[in-house]
Order: C-alpha cells, then structure tokens, then sequence
C-alpha cells in the first residue's frame, strides 16, 4: 500500500507541473498575442504609434485613439488607462488631443486622461499607479451633485526626462518643467521649474539643482558610478568578492 501511495503522489505531482508549464506557456502566448503594437495594432488606430511601440496585455481603457499619439520605444505596461476625450466616440478636431514623446515609461495601472491638450516629454517614466488628468469637477453650485456638474478642463505639460513615482496625482494645469523628480504619493498642481524635486499633497519643492552651488539641499548620497562598458557578470562577482575579502 505505501507503495501505491507513492506512485499515485508522483503521478499527481508530474501531473500539476504539466498543467503548470501548459497554464504558463498558454499565459505567455496571450501576453504576447495581445500586446499591441505598431504592426499589431489589434482594435485601436491611434493617431501614431511609433516603432518599438508596445502596449502589454491586457490593456486598460482606452478610447480616443484617433487623438493619441505615442511616440517610439514607448512601454505602456498592464492595465493602463489613455483616453482622448471625455466619452467615446467624439469628434475632437484635427489636432491631437494626448501625446507621448519617444522614450516614455508608464507604470502598470496608470491613467493618462486627456479632455483636452495633454503631453508627455521624451523619456519621461511613470511608476505604477500615476493618476493624470486635464480634467477635475467642480462643486460651484452646492445643491447639484458634483459629480452632475460641468467640470473645469486645463492642458497638462509633463517635460522630458522626468520621474513620476508611484501613486502621484497630476492635476489639470500641471506644467512641470525638464528633468523633474515627483515623489511617490505626491498631489502636482501648477508650475514645477526644471531640475526640480517635489514631494507632498499638495506638492512643494524639496530640493532644487542651482546652476553654480549644485543640488540644495545637497544630496545625501553619491551619486551611482555606471558600469564601465565591456565589464562581465563574471567579473563584477569576483570583484565583489575580493571586496569582501578585503574588508
């Protein structure tokens, strides 16, 4: 009998690891059947879609294609919402309502709702969760529900090679200059200049990099010294190594 036990346990468990490989193997060919691209724009036809473009599935809700632009070697992760209008099925006009520049990061679950002008500068990344809008509502009349009544609307300008951390909140107006450190949790309304570090609801300057006296306050680390060109995995392990024999 404890034989039997044991081919029945082994065959349950080859069985499990069969199913886990085909469930995988299956999970990764949706992944990469559903992902959008610009030689596989599935059901959107965007304004553009640069090359290296890729919108992993599944995608968020999207609507407004026609008004979106997104530039190349973009990565839109899972679940992330872009939408050009505020309801499907509008006509906008000949301009573009969302653009995304080359080079732009947005984190899974994020939402970039445009309503009206809203753009994203190269090279910009976004962790998960960033909540974007052109579009807030208002409470001017206290006997009409808020959400019944007509919202105020302002372009956005996010400017390149800024880093949008987790769970921040870009609100209508938002002009944030070049380079530009949002801090996770963070509430933006308003002009945030160049080179600038904002953290906070709502947002302030924490720090600031000034043209002859650096970072202020200064920071209170190094900065990171890149890997130099051609170095192996296998020599940065035995370099660590002999750090540690060192000390």
């Amino acid at each position: 009998m404890p034989i039997n036990q044991n081919v029945f346990s082994s065959l349950t468990a080859w069985r499990r690891r069969a199913v886990s490989r085909v469930v995988h193997r299956g999970a990764r060919w949706v992944r990469e059947t559903g992902a959008v691209t610009a030689e596989r724009p599935g059901p959107y036809r965007f304004r553009r879609i640069g090359t290296g473009t890729r919108l992993a599935f599944p995608q968020g809700t999207v609507f407004g294609a026609p008004w979106i632009e997104l530039g190349a070697h973009c990565i839109i992760g899972q679940d992330v919402t872009l939408t050009a209008g505020m309801m499907p099925d509008l006509d906008l006009g000949p301009d573009p309502i969302l653009t995304l520049g080359d080079g732009v990061v947005l984190g899974r679950g994020s939402h970039v709702i445009a309503d009206v002008r809203l753009t994203i500068g190269d090279d910009c990344f976004f962790g998960p969760g960033v909540y974007v809008t052109t579009t807030n509502h208002s409470y001017d009349d206290p006997e009409t529900p808020v959400g019944k009544q007509w919202p105020r609307t302002d372009p956005v300008v996010i400017g390149p090679g800024g880093w949008i951390g987790t769970g921040a909140v870009i609100l209508p107006g938002a002009r944030l200059g070049r380079n530009v450190v949002v801090a996770a949790g963070a509430v933006v309304r308003g002009e945030v200049p160049d080179h600038a570090v904002v953290a906070g609801a709502p947002a302030r300057i924490v720090r600031r990099w000034e043209p002859d006296e650096g970072w202020q306050p200064p920071l209170r680390t190094p900065a990171p010294v890149p890997i130099p060109e051609g170095v192996t995995p296998e020599q940065l392990v035995a370099l660590g190594e002999w750090d540690k024999a060192q000390g």
